[in-house]
């Protein structure tokens, strides 16, 4: 280890580039289905709204509309592997666009805290990649 001098006045380097989510990213798609195990059940939710929250909650990263919307769609797909029913997650559309509904049901949420907790794992193996000098993070 080097033995590094303190300078005065030294501006702290870990500023962080913004991340722009990515349909596709584990990462992105952890922090938007964390967010939707935790929206109102039941009723329409408008998928702007998340997109917003997500923005206010993250602020170096930058969620957009297809984004969150492909996310769920995934979201959606799973709940249809699983429970063989389109009626857990909803897509549809309201005057100001898209919205989802999830079922307020007893099933939903240990189900989305599983959803959560697989993104969380495929993105920890990510990093142990990285770390062990795989290089770029897929």
């Amino acid at each position: 280890m080097l033995n590094l001098r303190d300078l005065p006045d030294l501006p702290d380097p870990g500023i962080r580039p913004p991340v722009v989510a990515e349909s596709g990213d584990p990462f992105a798609a952890l922090r938007i289905v964390h967010l939707a195990a935790r929206i109102p059940r039941g009723r329409p939710v408008r998928v702007r709204d998340i997109v917003d929250e997500l923005n206010a909650r993250w602020l170096d990263w930058s969620f957009d509309r297809q984004v969150v919307l492909d996310a769920i769609v995934q979201l959606q797909a799973n709940w249809m592997a699983d429970y063989r029913t389109a009626d857990g997650i909803q897509l549809g559309s309201d005057a100001y666009g898209a919205t989802v509904t999830i079922e307020d049901t007893s099933r939903v949420d240990p189900w989305m805290v599983l959803q959560v907790r697989a993104l969380a794992e495929v993105c920890h193996e990510r990093l142990r990649e990285f770390a062990r000098g795989a290089g770029d993070v897929p």
